[in-house]
């Protein structure tokens, strides 16, 4: 199955601008009917922050960062990215790729269990 690694973590100050990358390898986009992007800290639960279907395009944002992040898919390079804008230290987290075979409805992706995630990488939103 397509594994997925994520990049592009980091430390910002607030208002500041981060894109996370995550590379599927061993496979392609495709292996995923939706793939997107999720945070959590340890010990608590995870929250979907927003999520792409991968034929359709469609996509599905957590109000808390609709008109700052922006979630899309490269094709050609098979990586999924997350455009984070106007970063509050509140955005402060471990982010997480993942993806799903079967949902289909971005909505749905992180009420489900998911069928692959990456590692992780830490975005960090202090002055």
């Amino acid at each position: 199955q397509a594994q997925l690694m994520e990049s592009g973590g980091g430390s910002v100050q607030p208002g500041g601008s981060l894109t996370l990358s995550c590379a599927v390898s061993g496979g392609t986009f495709s292996t995923y009917s939706t793939m997107g992007w999720f945070r959590q800290a340890p010990g608590k639960e995870r929250e979907g922050v927003a999520a792409i279907n991968t034929g359709s395009g469609v996509t599905d944002y957590a109000d808390s960062v609709k008109g700052r992040f922006i979630v899309s898919l490269d094709k050609v390079k098979n990586t999924l990215y997350l455009q984070m804008s106007n970063l509050k230290p509140e955005d402060t987290n471990t982010y997480y790729c993942a993806g799903s075979t079967w949902v289909r409805d971005p909505r749905f992706l992180f009420s489900n269990n998911l069928d692959a995630r990456g590692q992780g990488t830490l975005v960090t939103v202090s002055s």
